[in-house]
C-alpha cells in the first residue's frame, strides 16, 4: 500500500508538473488556470511533505527498534537524497539568477530603442503614405467641386489617386455615390458618426484603421464644397480608401503587437520574476520531495534483498539453515541470493549429516558409559601425559575417593591431592613401567578409612594411533578372598571336628577311670599329683571338645526356620540369662537398654539369632574385664526399610590391624578365645541377607552393628523355610 502511495504521488507531482509548463508557455490558460494551478501545487507539496515526514518517522521507529536492514535503508535513502538535492539544489540557484538577468536583460534599454525606432520607421512609412494619399485627395478636390455630384466620375479618380474605394457622403454620413475597384463589394466602408463630425469641423481627416477582414487601410477624407447646388451650406465629403501593401501591414502589425507586448512586460517586470520563482520553486519541492519519496521507495527495493540476506546470514550465525530467500532478478542481487540460497542447503546437509554423526557417537558414548556403570569393576582412563580422563561410579565406589574432582590431573598429582591413592598409584605406574606393551595383573592391599580391601588390578596401553594413555580395571576381591578363606577354614573345622573330636572321649574317660582306680592306692601326696594332672586333662578335653564343637558350629549349614519376629523380645529374652548370671558375680557391666518401641518385624531363625546376640554380648564382658565402670548399650531402630541392632561399649576397643581381620577365623586378642565369635555372627547375618560392621567410637567405645531388613507386607502373610 505504501509503494503505491509513493508512485501515485510521484505520477501525480509529474502531471502537475506538465500542468505549470503549459500554463507558462499559454498566456490564455495561464491566464485562467494558474492561480488555481498554484494552489493545487501548493497542496501537493504540503502533501508530500507529510508523506516524506510519516516515512521519515516511520524509518526512525525501525532504526530504534533495531529493525534489521532499516541502517541500510537509512543509508541508500541518503546517497540517493543528496544525488536528487545537490543537483536540484545548484540548478534551481543559477536558473534564479539567469532568469533574473534574462528578464532584466529583456529590458534593456537598446532593446526598448530599437522597438521604438522600429515602430516610428513603420509609422513614418504609413504616415509618407497618408501624406502621399492626403495629397491626391486634395488635388482632386477642386476638380470634385466644380463639377455636378450627378456627373462624378469616381472610378477615374480611384485611377488617379491609386486608392481602392472612393466615396462621396452628405454631412450626415448618407451615401451619395461610391466605386471600388473590386467590383463585387457592393456597399462602402462607412466611418463612424466621431469620424465624420470631426472631418466636417476640420474639412479634412486622415488616418491609418484596420479594416476587418481586410487588412490594413489609409483612410482620408475631404469636405467638398458643391456650387451647383447653389446653397453653401451644404457639405459633401470625399472619402478615399488605400490599402496599404500586405508585407508592410504585416510587418507594421508586428512591431505594433511587439511593442505593446514589451511595453505590458515592461510594466509587470517585477511581477514577471515572482511568477518564475514561484514556478521554479514549486518545481524544485515537487521534484525534492517527490525524489524523496521515490529514493525511500528505492532504497527499500535495494536494502530489502540485502536485509533479507543479512537476517538471513544472522539466522545461519544462530544454527538456523531453513531460511531461502526468493530469488526475484537475475542481476548480481540475484545471483548472491542463490548462491547463500546454496549455501544454506548445503550447511543444512552438513549440519544434518554432522548431527547423525555426533547422534551415532553420542549413542556409543552413552553405550559406553551405560556399560561402565553398570560394571562392578572399577574403570580409570588415562591419557597420553597419564592424566585421568575418565573413571566409572564403581571405581568411585571401591576407592571410596571423588574421582570426578581428580580428572584431568596426572596420577601422581591424584596422590598428592588423595594420599590414600599412594599406594594404589604406584602399582599403576609400576605395572605400565614394566610393561611396556601388553598386559599387566597385579594383587595389591588397599588401606582407606580403617577399612582394609584386597584389590585385583589389570591395566592395557592404548593405541598410539588413538591417542595413547591406558586403561586399568580392576576389582575389589575382599569379599571373595573372604569367602573363599572362609569356605576353606570351614572345609579345615569339619575335618578337625571330625577328626579330633573321636579321640577326645577315650581320653576324657581314660582320664578319668586312671583318677578313679589309682587315687587310693597312692599316697596322699601322690594322689594330689594324681588328680591335678587328671583334671587337667579332662578339662583340656573339655576345653577342646568346645573349640571342637565351636568348629562344627563354624562349618555346619543348618537349616534355617525363619519366622516373624520382633527382634526386641528376642534380645530381652537372651539378656535375661545375663541378668540372672551377673547376680552371682561381684562385678559385673551395667547394661543399657535402647529399644525403638516402633520397630518392625523380621523373618528370622530364632535359635541362630540368639546365638549372634549371645556372641555379641560375650565379646562385650569380656572385652570389659579390665574396665572399672564397666557399660554396654543395646540399641534397636528403624534406618529405611531395615532394622538395625547395635551392641556398643566402653571398653579398650579394638586395634586398627585386628579391626581390619576381625571377621576372619581365630583372629582374636583374647588369650583363650577361639577367634570364631565374630566370624559365626557374619556368617548367621548374611544368611539372613543382613550387614555387620564394626567401629571404633573414640575416646573409647566400639560399636558393633547389625542390619537385617525389615519383613514387608507379603511377608505378614506367608510362613516358609529357606534352607
Amino acid at each position: 500500500m505504501k509503494h503505491i502511495i509513493i508512485i501515485g504521488a510521484c505520477l501525480l507531482s509529474a502531471a502537475l508538473l506538465l500542468l505549470l509548463t503549459i500554463a507558462g508557455a499559454d498566456t490564455d490558460f495561464f491566464g485562467r488556470k494558474y492561480r488555481l494551478l498554484i494552489q493545487l501545487n501548493i497542496g501537493f507539496v504540503l502533501f508530500l511533505v507529510a508523506l516524506v515526514g510519516y516515512l521519515l518517522w516511520s524509518l526512525r521507529c525501525k532504526l530504534k527498534a533495531g529493525v534489521f536492514g532499516s541502517r541500510l535503508t537509512l543509508r541508500f535513502l541518503l546517497i540517493l537524497s543528496l544525488m536528487t538535492i545537490v543537483p536540484g539544489a545548484l540548478i534551481y540557484s543559477v536558473s534564479i539568477q539567469f532568469l533574473g538577468k534574462s528578464i532584466d536583460s529583456w529590458f534593456d534599454v537598446k532593446v526598448d530603442k530599437a522597438l521604438e525606432s522600429s515602430l516610428n520607421i513603420g509609422r513614418a512609412l504609413l504616415n509618407k503614405q497618408l501624406d502621399d494619399l492626403n495629397k491626391k485627395t486634395r488635388a482632386a478636390v477642386p476638380t470634385l467641386s466644380r463639377q455636378s455630384l450627378a456627373l462624378l466620375d469616381l472610378k477615374q479618380l480611384l485611377e488617379l489617386t491609386q486608392a481602392q474605394e472612393a466615396t462621396v457622403l452628405d454631412e450626415h454620413g448618407e451615401i451619395i455615390t461610391f466605386s471600388n475597384t473590386d467590383e463585387n463589394v457592393r456597399s462602402p466602408n462607412i466611418p463612424d458618426a466621431g469620424v465624420l463630425s470631426l472631418a466636417r469641423t476640420q474639412g479634412t481627416y486622415g488616418a491609418i484603421e484596420s479594416v476587418t477582414g481586410k487588412g490594413l487601410y489609409l483612410r482620408m477624407i475631404e469636405r467638398i464644397p458643391v456650387d451647383a447646388s447653389g446653397i453653401k451650406e451644404d457639405i459633401y465629403l470625399l472619402q478615399l480608401l488605400q490599402l496599404v501593401p500586405k508585407e508592410v501591414a504585416e510587418d507594421a502589425e508586428i512591431v505594433q503587437t511587439v511593442y505593446r507586448d514589451y511595453e505590458e512586460l515592461s510594466l509587470s517586470r517585477q511581477g514577471l520574476k515572482g511568477f518564475y520563482e514561484v514556478t521554479l520553486t514549486l518545481v524544485l519541492l515537487l521534484s525534492f520531495f517527490s525524489s524523496i519519496a521515490v529514493a525511500f521507495l528505492i532504497s527499500e527495493q535495494l536494502s530489502a534483498p540485502l536485509g533479507m540476506l543479512a537476517e538471513s546470514t544472522r539466522a545461519v550465525a544462530q544454527g538456523d539453515f531453513s531460511r531461502r530467500n526468493l530469488v526475484k532478478s537475475n542481476d548480481e542481487l540475484g545471483v548472491l541470493t542463490e548462491s547463500f540460497n546454496l549455501m544454506t542447503r548445503q550447511l543444512e546437509e552438513a549440519r544434518t549429516t554432522a548431527q547423525l554423526n555426533q547422534n551415532e557417537v553420542e549413542s556409543a558414548k552413552t553405550h559406553l558409559e551405560s556399560i561402565l556403570a553398570n560394571l562392578s569393576s572399577g574403570v580409570l582412563v588415562l591419557d597420553e601425559r597419564f592424566c585421568m580422563h575418565t573413571a566409572n561410579l564403581s571405581a568411585e565406589y571401591i576407592l571410596q575417593v571423588p574421582l570426578i574432582d581428580l580428572e584431568g590431573l596426572t596420577i601422581e598429582e591424584c596422590a598428592i591431592r588423595k594420599p590414600s591413592l599412594l599406594a594404589f598409584v604406584n602399582k599403576i605406574l609400576e605395572g605400565f613401567n614394566s610393561e611396556e606393551t601388553g598386559d599387566w595383573q597385579s594383587q595389591m592391599d588397599h588401606f582407606e578409612e580403617g577399612l582394609s580391601q584386597v584389590l585385583l588390578l589389570r591395566g592395557t596401553r592404548l593405541p598410539v594411533a588413538s591417542g595413547g594413555g591406558g586403561v586399568v580395571v580392576f576389582d575389589d576381591i575382599t569379599n571373595l578372598l573372604q569367602a573363599q578363606r572362609a569356605a576353606a577354614w570351614g572345609e579345615v573345622a569339619r575335618r578337625l571336628a571330625h577328626e579330633i573330636k573321636n579321640p577326645l572321649t577315650p581320653i576324657q574317660l581314660s582320664a578319668e577311670r586312671i583318677q578313679q582306680k589309682f587315687a587310693e592306692k597312692l599316697n596322699l601326696e601322690d594322689a594330689k599329683i594324681l588328680r591335678r594332672s587328671t583334671e587337667t586333662i579332662i578339662n583340656q578335653v573339655r576345653t577342646m571338645k568346645a573349640m571342637v564343637n565351636a568348629f562344627s558350629e563354624y562349618a555346619r549349614a543348618p537349616e534355617l526356620k525363619l519366622r516373624l519376629l520382633n527382634l526386641n523380645e528376642l534380645i530381652q529374652e537372651v539378656l535375661s540369662l545375663y541378668e540372672m548370671k551377673s547376680e552371682n558375680e561381684k562385678s559385673h557391666p551395667l547394661i543399657r537398654l535402647l529399644l525403638d518401641p516402633n520397630l518392625g518385624l523380621i523373618r528370622g531363625d530364632s535359635a541362630r539369632l540368639r546365638q549372634v546376640i549371645h556372641n555379641l554380648l560375650q565379646n562385650a564382658q569380656d572385652a570389659l574385664i579390665e574396665t572399672t565402670e564397666p557399660i554396654i548399650t543395646v540399641r534397636t531402630e528403624m534406618v529405611k526399610n531395615h532394622v538395625q541392632f547395635s551392641l556398643s561399649d566402653n571398653g579398650n576397643g579394638f586395634p586398627d590391624h585386628v579391626k581390619i581381620r576381625a571377621f576372619e577365623p581365630y583372629v582374636t586378642t583374647k588369650i583363650k578365645g577361639t577367634g570364631l565369635g565374630l566370624p559365626i555372627v557374619k556368617k548367621i547375618t548374611e544368611e539372613h541377607n543382613g550387614t555387620v560392621q564394626i567401629e571404633n567410637i573414640h575416646p573409647r567405645e566400639t560399636r558393633v552393628s547389625i542390619i537385617l531388613p525389615a519383613a514387608t507386607e507379603n511377608d505378614l502373610t506367608f510362613d516358609y523355610k529357606i534352607t
